[in-house]
């Protein structure tokens, strides 16, 4: 169709394949690729109907503009230049490229040899040079149409009142009777009325969603029966998973959710890329400028890999930063924020990590970017990966300190007295120096990554061997207890502890300083069997479980409820600064008091007993003006211990009485008063809320 199409030198202004009405512009960034070519293809992929190469370069942007080319168009790159592993370069032109800013797909990827530089099996492995054309067997990138904006208003929710649901788009809905089957495990599926009207009940304020820019099977799960099913391993940083959906499905299903009140915040992955180590496949970067896109060792020939997957993205370079802005600036039309993976491999120089990166600073310039949410994982595997806190004031951060000692704490673990209270004040200590204050912490007691919360109260170990990796693959330490069985258990005392456990937990969550995070399915028992690391398990363990909620689950389910209503019920569990112990209200009490059982304020002596498994917390808001007399106090029994342990409530002025609004050993008892001397017998492993009476 294109076989002699005219082409002149068109712009290097904006990267990718641009449709201006009349024909399209393309543009490819390659600091040392020496020519590059784009390669047409008919609607099946199979067929080549035009080379051309781009006639222009300006700067390290090569560029051309061909006449009447429209959307649809499909279209791959060769990019000639040394093939020089030892030098960094791995420029090979009998493979096909994907553009890095494709917005689309057409035609499928098949796994074979030819996707290599090398030949396969060589003596010389990847110093070998494959000259077999993988064109065949490559996906296609597609001439996109303009973006068209949203017309739903974006709910802007402060960072005080947010409440994150953690999400996977096929996951959450695969297993979900309430959504019809036809769209289950799309972006279309996610945003059916089913679950908007599940998040909104519970009282969730954003969803987060795991990857959904385009990733692919790995060969080694593809031939053992297994897929990429979290999508950490991404591609196409422009372009959607297209088993989800297309960018117009995408878009259709944020301006669902802004129009119920819900934010969509994406989970994104820019510190890696699909193509892995040295000895992986050349399908887009690699092929296009190694040596620019690669952090790469001092023998260029080898990646430096801080992610445990093989390769590092190198943010040194401007080409690099400009591409993982633009894609950032390309998502953010449609949605409310970004959860970075692995950030700390973002701001990684050749001495470590650095919080005034140039990556740092360009997001936050971008008019477009400054003005969303922005979360980091501040870790990777690389040495001194560790950085809680540490990251530019503006982003927030997963916060697995959180996560660790709540877990701790009610497992009855010993010296987890200062460590529960470190958490319940939104571990200020990290975060102190953070513009966001308080909600800097993102709190939650599972994530996607290790157990959910059921998995937590019912395993010691983990149990990984569907994985295919010998059950070596996940984290060993994941502070759980299975309460004397591994598994399901049919004993009803070891079964109805679980449930309060997993109770206590919720309740912590949601009673913390910090933005609480739900990981899917949490709220109602969802269980992967004990497998901590469902990467590659597209299937009941993988999924979120809505078609087995048992009677259990659809109480847990309810207290949740309950426990998120109270949070915002109350803004002094949501403050928008620390409470710090300091501050007085007009009666001399401070905004945050620690009780020992006896009624006593705690002392030194009493944090540092490794044995104190009960605490009590009054969070005072009148010292803070948060809420009126009535719903601006709130004391708090957190008992680890296996048996009851009797409590002395607070005396204060004005105050004849204390009722109890929430309890996890009978979630579903009514209010219950306590007068008088103001005992309280907490049962062990429970927790119990209280509210004054006032005179």
């Amino acid at each position: 169709m294109y076989a002699s199409p005219a082409v002149t030198h068109g712009s290097p202004q904006k990267l990718g394949a641009h449709w201006d009405g009349k024909g399209t512009n393309f543009a490819l960034f390659s600091a040392n690729g020496e020519k590059v070519e784009l390669c047409l293809s008919d609607e099946t992929g199979q067929h080549e109907t035009a080379r051309i190469t781009l006639p222009a370069r300006t700067g390290d942007i090569h560029h051309g503009y061909i006449e009447e080319l429209q959307p649809g168009q499909l279209y791959g790159y060769r990019v000639h230049g040394p093939y020089e592993p030892h030098n960094g370069h791995r420029f090979n032109p009998h493979k096909l490229l994907l553009d890095p800013y494709a917005q689309e797909f057409g035609g499928a990827f098949k796994w074979d040899d030819s996707h290599y530089g090398y030949i396969v099996g060589h003596p010389d492995g990847d110093l070998s040079f494959d000259s077999r054309d993988n064109a065949r067997y490559m996906i296609k990138a597609k001439v996109p149409l303009p973006d068209v904006p949203s017309n739903a208003a974006a709910p802007h929710t402060p960072w005080k009142d947010t409440i994150i649901y953690e999400a996977h788009v096929r996951g959450l809905t695969m297993d979900n009777p309430a959504v019809p089957e036809k769209i289950r495990g799309t972006f279309e599926g996610v945003a059916d009325d089913a679950i908007i009207n599940h998040l909104k009940e519970l009282g969730v304020t954003a969803i987060e969603l795991m990857p959904v820019q385009a990733f692919f099977n790995d060969r080694f799960q593809e031939e053992h029966g297994r897929r990429n099913y979290w999508g950490y391993n991404t591609l196409g940083f422009f372009a959607p998973e297209p088993r989800y959906g297309g960018m117009g499905q995408f878009r259709a299903m944020a301006e669902k959710f802004h129009k119920a009140g819900i934010e969509v915040l994406l989970d994104v992955v820019y510190n890696h890329t699909f193509e892995g180590n040295h000895l992986g496949p050349t399908l887009s970067f690699r092929g296009i400028d190694n040596a620019s896109y690669y952090r790469l060792q001092h023998d260029k020939r080898y990646y430096i890999d801080e992610t445990g997957c093989g390769n590092t993205v190198n943010t040194d370079h401007p080409g690099v930063r400009r591409m993982i802005v633009d894609s950032l600036r390309h998502w953010a039309q449609a949605v409310d924020g970004f959860r970075f993976d692995l950030m700390t491999t973002l701001g990684r120089r050749a001495n470590g990590y650095d919080k005034g990166h140039p990556i740092f600073g360009a997001i936050r310039r971008d008019p477009v970017l400054s003005t969303k949410k922005m979360v980091a994982e501040p870790w990777d595997l690389g040495p001194g990966g560790y950085r809680l806190g540490e990251f530019p004031a503006e982003y927030h951060e997963w916060n697995d300190v959180f996560r660790d000692e709540v877990r701790g704490f009610w497992h009855g673990r010993e010296n987890h007295i200062g460590k529960l209270a470190y958490a319940l004040t939104g571990s200020r200590n990290h975060f102190n120096r953070k513009a966001p204050g308080v909600s800097a912490s993102i709190n939650a007691v599972a994530m996607h990554d290790g157990f959910p919360l059921n998995d937590v109260v019912s395993y010691n170990e983990k149990h990984n061997e569907a994985n295919g990796e010998d059950n070596r693959d996940g984290n060993n330490n994941n502070v759980s207890y299975n309460h004397g069985v591994e598994g399901p258990a049919a004993n009803p005392a070891i079964k109805n502890l679980r449930e309060r456990q997993k109770r206590n937990m919720i309740a912590t969550l949601f009673l913390a300083q910090g933005t609480p995070l739900l990981l899917a399915g949490d709220e109602f028992g969802n269980t992967q069997g004990g497998n901590n690391n469902a990467y590659c398990q597209d299937n009941k363990t993988g999924w979120t479980n809505f078609a087995d909620m048992t009677p259990e689950g659809r109480a847990l389910m309810e207290f949740t409820r309950k426990v998120i209503a109270l949070r915002r019920q109350y803004p002094v569990l949501n403050p928008p600064a620390p409470l710090d112990g300091k501050t007085k209200d007009a009666d001399g009490i401070t905004d945050i008091t620690w009780y020992i059982p006896a009624g006593e304020e705690k002392r030194i002596e009493h944090w540092n007993d490794p044995q104190a498994r009960a605490l009590g917390v009054l969070f005072n808001g009148a010292a803070r003006n948060l809420g009126a007399p009535g719903n601006n106090r709130l004391f708090v029994i957190f008992n680890a211990h296996t048996q009851a342990v009797p409590f002395s409530l607070p005396k204060l002025p004005g105050i004849k009485g204390w009722e109890r609004i929430l309890d996890t050993v009978s979630p579903d008892a009514g209010h219950a008063a306590f007068y008088g001397e103001r005992l309280y017998s907490a049962e062990g492993k429970s927790l119990a809320v209280f509210r004054p009476i006032i005179v």
